[in-house]
Parts: C-alpha cells; sequence; structure tokens
C-alpha cells in the first residue's frame, strides 16, 4: 500500500479537529438560547453527528463520490465498491477510509448547523428524522457537484473547504426551516414588533466560538487533503493564515459597528461576527490574497448584523442563534468573493478585481443557486412530510415549560445550582459558621406573620401592615411598625430583606458590616418594576425593561436600629433613579437556634 505518511497524518489530524466543532456549536447554541432547552439542545448537537455518520456511510458517501457523472455518484450501501482514480475524485494517497471520515465530519457539520436556528420549538422525533435525511440525500448531492466530479466542478466553481457545500446548505435549511416552524412564543408582541429573547449564558458562547475558531484551521488548512510536498504545505499556511485574519477582521468590525448603531458593543452579536467571518473566508483562503481576506472579512462583519436585524425585523424569522445570518448569508456571501478576489493561482479562475473578468463570478453565482434550489425544493418536502406524520412544532405548553422537561424527563440542565424549584444562584456570604444578627427564621411569610414595611430606596417610603391598609409618608418617616389588625405583638426582632441593583452589593455589604450586621444572605433574582424607555439592545432588539437583574439581600436585627440599618442602606444604594430598589421590614414572630435551641434574642447570639 502505496500511502504518503504525511498526508494521512495531516487528513486524521483536521478530522479529528473538524469533529470537535460538534463541541463549539453545542456551547454557541446552548448559551445562546434559554436554561430550560438546554439539555435538548445537547442532545440535538450530540445526535446530528451520530444519526448522520452511518447514514452517510450507508449511502451519502456513494452519492457524492461514487462516479464522476454529472449530477449524482452511485448507490453504494456500506462503501463496498471501487473508488480508483479513474472513476472518482477520490485521492489515492490515502486509505479509502481515511478521506471516508473527512467527509463524514464535513456532512455532520452542515447537519449540526440547522439546529439552532429551529431550537426552542422544534419536536426531538422530528428532528432526528430530518437530521438523517440531511446525510442521506441532501448534502451528498451538492456536494458531488462541486467536489464530487459532477457538472459544477467542470465548469470552474471553486469552494475550497465549504463555504457553499457545507455553511450555506447548512444555513439555507435553518432558515427554510425556522420560516416553517414560526417564531417562538414571545418573540414578537401583537404589533408584530420583534422582543428580545436573551441568551442565558454567553460564557457558553464564547467558550464555543473559541473552540470553532481552532477547529476551523482543521477545517479549511486541512482541506488541502494532503501535505505531500512544498505546494500543499503553501496552501495549508495561506489558509490558516487567511482563516485567522478574516474572522479576526470580522469581529472588530461588528464590535465597532455594534458600538455606533447601538451605543454598546453588542456580545453575542461579536462572538457570532467570529463565525461570520470564518464562514466567509472558507470557499477561497486557498486563492486569495490575505487582503482579499482583510476585505473578506471587513464585509462579513457588517453583513452579519444587517442580515440578523432583517430577519428578525423583516422577514419575521426566528432564529435564536443567528445561524442563517452566519451560514447561509455569509455562505453565499463567501462563494462569491472567490468571484471577485481570486488571484488565479493553482488551477482557479482569476476573479474579477484582479483582471479575470465576470466568469468565475458567473460560476460562482450559478452554483450557489443551483445548490440552494436544490436544497430548498428536497428539504421542503421533508419538512412537510415530517409535519404531516411526526409534527414539526411542539405543543405551545411544551414550548412555554422548556423542552428539557417534556422531551427528555430532565428538570434541569443545571440542576445542581437549583435552590427548591427556582432556578435563581444563591451565594452565601456568612463569615461565621453560626449565624450572628444576620441568621433568621426561613419560614414562610404565612408562618411569620409579620407586619410589613416598605421603603423605597429612589425616596418614597410606602408602610402597608398585613391585613391592615396602606398608608403614605415620607421619606424621613419614623420608622415604627404599624400595627396590623389582631396582630401578635412586636418581638423587638426583625427581618429587612433589601431589593437593588448587583453592583450595589459590594456598598451595602461594608456598610452593614459597619453597623454590626455580619451575616447575611444574597440571592440572585430578576425584578419586575414599573421601569419604562429602556434603551439596551440584545442582538439590536429592544430588551424588555420590566424584567431586570437584581440581588436580594436579608439579614435579620435584634439589638440594632432598623432605622440605622435602614438609612445605611439608602445612602448605599441611593442613586435618585427609578430601580434603586426597596426595603421590606418584617416583624419575626419566634427564632430558634437548631445547634443548642436557644430561642429569640438568644438564638442570634454568637457566644456560647
Amino acid at each position: 500500500m502505496d500511502y504518503n505518511v504525511s498526508t494521512v497524518t495531516w487528513v486524521l489530524i483536521a478530522t479529528a479537529l473538524i469533529y470537535f466543532m460538534q463541541a463549539g456549536f453545542a456551547l454557541c447554541e446552548a448559551g445562546l438560547t434559554r436554561a430550560k432547552n438546554t439539555g435538548n439542545i445537547l442532545m440535538k448537537n450530540m445526535m446530528d453527528f451520530c444519526i448522520g455518520t452511518p447514514c452517510y456511510w450507508l449511502v451519502g458517501f456513494g452519492l457524492m463520490f461514487g462516479s464522476t457523472s454529472p449530477l449524482i455518484g452511485r448507490l453504494d450501501p456500506m462503501i463496498r465498491g471501487l473508488y480508483g482514480a479513474e472513476n472518482t475524485v477520490v485521492p489515492q494517497t490515502m486509505p479509502l477510509w481515511c478521506y471516508v471520515i473527512f467527509q463524514t465530519v464535513f456532512c455532520a457539520t452542515a447537519a449540526t448547523i440547522v439546529s439552532g436556528s429551529m431550537a426552542e420549538r422544534t419536536n426531538f422525533k422530528a428532528y432526528c428524522v430530518y437530521s438523517a435525511a440531511i446525510s442521506l440525500l441532501v448534502y451528498p448531492i451538492g456536494g458531488q457537484w462541486a467536489w464530487g466530479g459532477g457538472w459544477l466542478s467542470g465548469l470552474g466553481f471553486h469552494d475550497f473547504a465549504g463555504s457553499a457545500v457545507v455553511h450555506n446548505v447548512g444555513g439555507v435549511i435553518a432558515c427554510l426551516g425556522a420560516w416553517m416552524l414560526g417564531p417562538r412564543i414571545g418573540k414578537y408582541d401583537r404589533e408584530g414588533k420583534v422582543k428580545a429573547i436573551p441568551g442565558h449564558n454567553m460564557m457558553a458562547v464564547a467558550l464555543g466560538v473559541f473552540i470553532l475558531w481552532f477547529c476551523w484551521f482543521g477545517f479549511n488548512g486541512g482541506s488541502t487533503a494532503s501535505m505531500a510536498d512544498g505546494a500543499d504545505a503553501f496552501h495549508a499556511s495561506l489558509a490558516f493564515m487567511n482563516t485567522n485574519l478574516a474572522a479576526a477582521v470580522a469581529t472588530v468590525v461588528t464590535m465597532v459597528f455594534t458600538w455606533l448603531r447601538y451605543g454598546k458593543p453588542d456580545v453575542s452579536m461579536t462572538l457570532n461576527a467570529a463565525l461570520a467571518g470564518l464562514v466567509a473566508i472558507t470557499a477561497g483562503c486557498d486563492c486569495v490574497t490575505p487582503f482579499g481576506a482583510f476585505v473578506i472579512g471587513l464585509v462579513a462583519g457588517v453583513l452579519v448584523v444587517f442580515s440578523v436585524e432583517f430577519f428578525d425585523n423583516v422577514a419575521k424569522i426566528d432564529d435564536p442563534v443567528g445561524a442563517v445570518s452566519v451560514h447561509m448569508v455569509n455562505g453565499i456571501w463567501g462563494t462569491l468573493a472567490v468571484g471577485l478576489f481570486s488571484n488565479g493561482e493553482d488551477g482557479v479562475m482569476t476573479g474579477l478585481f484582479y483582471g479575470g473578468g465576470a466568469e468565475l463570478l458567473g460560476v460562482q453565482a450559478l452554483g450557489i443557486l443551483a445548490i440552494d434550489v436544490y436544497v430548498l425544493i428536497v428539504m421542503f418536502i421533508v419538512f412537510k412530510a415530517i409535519d404531516a406524520v411526526i409534527g414539526l412544532r411542539v405543543p405551545a405548553q411544551v414550548e412555554i415549560d422548556g423542552l428539557d422537561l417534556h422531551e427528555h424527563g430532565l428538570a434541569s440542565a443545571y440542576s445542581g445550582f437549583a435552590i427548591s424549584d427556582v432556578t435563581n444562584m444563591v451565594m452565601d456570604v456568612n463569615e461565621n459558621t453560626d449565624l450572628g444578627e444576620g441568621e433568621y427564621d426561613r419560614a414562610s411569610d404565612a408562618q411569620i406573620r409579620a407586619a410589613v414595611k416598605v421603603v423605597d430606596t429612589s425616596g418614597v417610603t410606602a408602610a402597608k401592615a398585613s391585613g391592615a391598609g396602606s398608608a403614605k409618608a415620607s421619606a424621613g418617616a419614623s420608622t415604627d411598625l404599624p400595627a396590623a389588625a389582631g396582630a401578635i405583638p412586636d418581638s423587638g426582632i426583625y427581618r429587612l430583606s433589601i431589593i437593588c441593583r448587583l453592583n450595589k452589593f459590594d456598598e451595602l455589604k461594608q456598610r452593614l458590616n459597619e453597623l454590626g450586621v455580619t451575616g447575611m444572605t444574597m440571592t440572585q433574582v430578576m425584578g419586575c418594576g414599573i421601569q419604562r424607555g429602556s434603551s439596551e439592545r440584545y442582538r439590536g432588539a429592544i430588551v424588555d425593561a420590566t424584567l431586570l437583574p437584581k440581588v436580594k439581600v436579608e439579614v435579620v436585627v435584634a439589638r440594632i436600629s432598623v432605622d440605622k440599618v435602614i438609612e445605611a442602606a439608602r445612602k448605599a444604594l441611593y442613586t435618585g433613579h427609578i430601580g434603586d430598589g426597596k426595603i421590606f421590614v418584617y416583624n419575626v414572630l419566634h427564632v430558634v437556634k437548631v445547634r443548642t435551641g436557644e430561642e429569640d434574642f438568644a438564638a442570634l447570639q454568637d457566644v456560647e
């Protein structure tokens, strides 16, 4: 067996890197969607690869590389036929199975792109079926036309690593699927105005982008499918250089562009831009100069922003992760860019800007059009059939509750971080093993039967009594607790619950510590208040201002004056703007220290 060991090693390493892109896609998609669907996202990213692998082995590879006929390869179940140089384009410098697994991971990439755009409302059974269809019938045909010796390759169509064949195909299916599904519940109001649905974990998104960027060196550089001589080394090196440059430029451009457009640099859009630049350079990374890569990345950085806004606001296609804008739109741009910036080396026609005329640009446009028309027709039929037999979308109640629960029996993908039946993360900031002045009975309000005084830290005070009416007072009014009708006498022990901004927590904690309040509990919560007119944006859409991140700080005091605690808290939290927070004061009926059995005031002391 006369195989080139360097080539085999190079291709297998690239294959491993491309496979690991599945982890990057999973992290990006999970982070850009809501926590209640995380398990579903992870399952889909696992299963599209695991379903696609045997499907591509059974049918897809034969259809793609079985012959050099113009339209289709051949049906070769389980790849048992011969793939020689006389009837296929399969390289003879490596074992057949080396090339098969290399092409398999490309196929899996096209399939996994779809899950993000159709996230949070797709029937899992339906997803498994159409993932199989992509690997069996859809991806291999376009791939044969461009890479398998088909009619497009005969015209001189050039797609080095898959802007058209992989990313555009996945993006087109994603766009069609998201359109047929319809938007998520709550994405648009009754007037059709878009509402932001922020992703729950930007850390996961950023990590996913870093992984994808790293693996893209294998995706593009490894597409030489050879490392036999100096020419292969040159093209691999150029692919690495152009890949990195285009991605970096696109990222910077989007950061600056969203900063100017929205007033602040958009995090998720900037992360999307890195992927947009990577997709755009994939077709021509071997045949454009670094200057060409710079321009391709620059355009991609602007294009991804306008595209996300267009599909959100005009087309009304709900794409939670921006896959359509990243993969379809920039896949098309990258394919056409070859016709503009190709330098004419290594057998590729020269592009328009390098004196080659419009011939290559026309071929590239024809190729992308033909592939997209085929994909749209076949996948429309597939989606319609699935919808009729299985159902493409989950019921509304399933979508509202979350797909993790109903589709997978998973109460939460973050169960280790959940407190009882809520999803807020709690940070205990007590500084003592047995809490002193900060300890309080965690019984419910109904059990405590406490009178309540509400203090608005922005300057308005409202007093309320449990079971009684309410009274208004000025900010400087006495903090004596009002007596409820039939209330139990004042115990002298009070619980204060302070709702405030997260960025004020450290200052609040310091002021309370200075008073002698050394124990407290802080909970991260979402506050629903009266704030209006928010100008904050997520992916270009205004974020709903009625639900804002807050913290709830709770302390219990007996010796320390409630007035002093309230005054210290107000000084720490006051800015004069709506949203400074409120302070709730409760009369605690009874306190018991579990360890010693001490009660009331004695239970709050740390002395033995």
